[in-house]
């Protein structure tokens, strides 16, 4: 049997301001083409279908655009999606009923009630049935009422909130199993520090939403969405796939693909990328003001403006807008002082409760937990 992974389309994003309509309509004609050429059994996508809980009228044609292109190229397929973190759960759940008999679950809440279990869609083939497991983002408060409380009554960790969500399904680990989820999962060892982020991810302060790994051992396949780089999590078969399309200029010359999963007998399991080309590349061009006219293009560049012989002319912006018609932005690298006292690291490698108490100065225990909670709060908002 095989299987296209993909996730986190974020249908509507805009680039710096920049529109890209085209650029997703691009990339969503190529995965329809690779699905008409290779006839995968099935297509999975991990979360973040959309940019916004409330997407523009354009997004959501954009979506409905996008399916039918998919069901027109691979009519054989079933089509699996879940909500992310960026998306309206609620409005995602809707028609699923319905979206179910034409082979499309769009699957948007996860199972909050005793008698609801993680939406499963079974498929067979000559090795016998391969159980999709879809679920979607999770929050702890969004599972308390089947998964618990912790002693005090408060809600449990992210981590143990999936262990227990997960223990109810008693996965039978005899046929193959495929978990779709949408969360931040980490290599059992590993520091969630030292992920490294896109600047078009939401980031917990702290990372309290990490969920150890080990948590996938039931499944043959994990196909993840949530992180924007690919990504495999201590697994070739526990994998992210990324955006399909970079999402920030921090994803600027990664190579954005369609993972394709093979899967034959129980333990028999084959990835292969592939590569996506979008209509424009994300550029991060560095030099003077005339190196940089030298590699004058239509790609989304950041143009990074080095030495300061240039940085009175008064045609700076005309001459670099003529030279890159998609130009994201410029930006100036000045030689700095070495002491910078207690904002000796770079700003933009703070995350923003970093900034926040750089700028407020020292505080005690009781106003660091409010900021911490504000600042979450103000992600889950701009989300």
């Amino acid at each position: 049997m095989r299987f296209f992974h993909l996730s986190d389309l974020h249908i509507g994003l805009k680039l710096m301001n920049r529109d890209l309509s085209d650029d997703q309509d691009h990339i969503f004609r190529q995965i329809a083409d690779a699905a008409r050429r290779e006839r995968p059994d099935a297509i999975v996508i991990a979360g973040d279908i959309y940019d916004k809980a409330v997407p523009s009228a354009e997004a959501v044609a954009a979506f409905d655009g996008f399916i039918a292109l998919l069901t027109q190229a691979a009519p054989q397929a079933e089509i699996m999606l879940i909500s992310g973190n960026h998306d309206s759960a609620t409005r995602l759940n809707l028609y699923r009923g319905l979206l179910d008999r034409q082979g499309v679950h769009l699957i948007g809440l996860p199972p909050m009630s005793e008698g609801e279990r993680i939406e499963k869609v079974t498929l067979s083939d000559e090795f016998g049935p391969v159980n999709f497991y879809l679920l979607p983002f999770v929050k702890p408060s969004m599972v308390k009422s089947i998964v618990g409380v912790d002693k005090d009554g408060n809600n449990l960790s992210y981590d143990e909130s999936l262990r227990r969500l997960i223990a109810r399904e008693a996965v039978d680990t005899s046929q193959r199993n495929v978990l779709v989820s949408h969360q931040f999962y980490l290599p059992v060892g590993q520091d969630a520090a030292s992920v490294e982020r896109m600047g078009s991810e939401i980031v917990t302060v702290g990372n309290i939403d990490a969920v150890r790994a080990d948590v996938l051992a039931p499944f043959d396949y994990a196909a993840l969405g949530h992180i924007h780089k690919p990504m495999r999590v201590g697994s070739e078969y526990l994998r992210y796939c990324g955006t399909p399309l970079a999402a920030s200029v921090s994803e600027a010359g990664q190579q954005k693909g369609i993972i394709e999963v093979t899967l034959g007998k129980k333990g028999d399991v084959a990835t292969r990328v592939i590569p996506l080309t979008p209509l424009r590349q994300v550029k991060v061009l560095r030099g003077t003001l005339e190196e940089l006219l030298r590699q004058a293009c239509g790609d989304y560049v950041t143009a990074v403006l080095e030495g300061d012989a240039a940085l009175d002319a008064f045609d700076l912006h005309d001459r670099l807008q003529a030279a890159f018609p998609h130009l994201l932005e410029i930006r100036r690298q000045l030689p700095r002082p070495a002491d910078y006292g207690p904002m000796s690291e770079p700003m933009e490698e703070l995350d923003a409760l970093s900034l926040c108490e750089a700028f407020l100065g020292e505080l005690d225990e009781e106003s660091r937990a409010l900021l911490n909670d504000v600042v979450n709060a103000a992600k889950e908002v701009g989300a």
